[in-house]
């Protein structure tokens, strides 16, 4: 199982950002063609597959919901593992998010055959990027929604946000302040855990199992929303309905100079490191 880990975040990255390419709320084609490929992967691997239609400007999105069955006490409550699969206009999106969809994928295909499996959806939203971003269309917004409405227990939401871009070169690494690198490395060779404060614990148990079983080095940060970036992705939609996430991410733009750009593409990100990381968030979570 885990040999394959880096072959298929190649693939995946590769299939998304070269062969379909962008996918902005304007090309639904496109859209749809990526919500088939992730429909047939998670069947492929055994998960349950819901389709779930929202409406934006009149059209018709979808997120894909891959579900396992569970083996522990349905009390336990629901983990919820999300990436977004859209892109803004003008970009192929390898790391802006195709390297979130293929962890996003990884994952499914590790945990679904993993006997100590928990409640675990996958889900592939749609409509991250602008317009819609930081709103309540967007395709996280709407799911988050329907748990809450229908009184699902969550204990927890990670989403895969930016993956795949490392730099070794001193200060290729950026923060929202200056105050940051006090504490923080300033290569941006790490992966990070980005959160709020009301989601503290649930980060901390992840990165702690994280760290026994990774040589990835990990970062952590729970702080509140005005620190530019703490809310940049699809955790925020979570927060608004009282449960915990936290992203795992790359730290886009603090980073990555490819960031929403024509040069996003396959051959800039680091798949060696993404295996990595794929690899260790599977150990640490069959520990949850």
């Amino acid at each position: 199982m885990m040999e394959n880990i880096e072959t298929n975040l190649r693939a995946t990255v590769k299939y998304l950002s070269e062969e379909i390419g962008q996918r902005s709320y304007l090309d639904l084609k496109k859209l749809n063609s990526s919500s088939d490929f992730i429909e047939e992967r998670f069947r492929l691997y055994g998960c349950a597959v819901e389709r779930q239609p929202f409406t934006y400007e009149g059209n018709t999105y979808y997120n894909i919901i891959g579900g396992v069955d569970s083996r522990r006490d349905m009390r336990e409550g629901t983990l919820v593992i999300g990436a977004h699969y859209d892109t803004v206009v003008g970009t192929p999106g390898a790391d802006d998010n195709a390297s979130g969809v293929a962890g996003l994928l990884e994952l499914a295909r590790l945990l679904s055959s993993s006997p100590a499996q928990g409640n675990i959806s996958f889900v592939a939203f749609s409509l991250e990027e602008p317009p819609v971003f930081l709103t309540s269309r967007m395709g996280s917004h709407v799911y988050a929604e329907s748990l809450h409405s229908r009184e699902v227990e969550v204990r927890g939401m990670i989403s895969l946000e930016m993956l795949g871009y490392y730099c070794d070169s001193e200060g290729c690494q950026y923060y929202p302040s200056s105050l940051f690198k006090l504490r923080y490395p300033d290569r941006g060779n790490f992966i990070a855990f980005v959160g709020n404060r009301s989601s503290r614990a649930f980060t901390q148990r992840l990165k702690k199992a994280f760290m026994a079983v990774s040589s990835l080095p990990v970062e952590s940060l729970n702080t509140f929303s005005f620190v530019p970036g703490v809310d940049f992705s699809d955790h925020r939609s979570f927060w608004k309905f009282g449960y915990p996430a936290f992203m795992i991410t790359d730290t886009a733009f603090y980073r990555n100079p490819n960031y929403h750009g024509p040069a996003d593409m396959p051959e800039t990100l680091d798949y060696k490191k993404m295996a990595d990381l794929v690899a260790g968030l599977f150990k640490a979570l069959m520990q949850l």
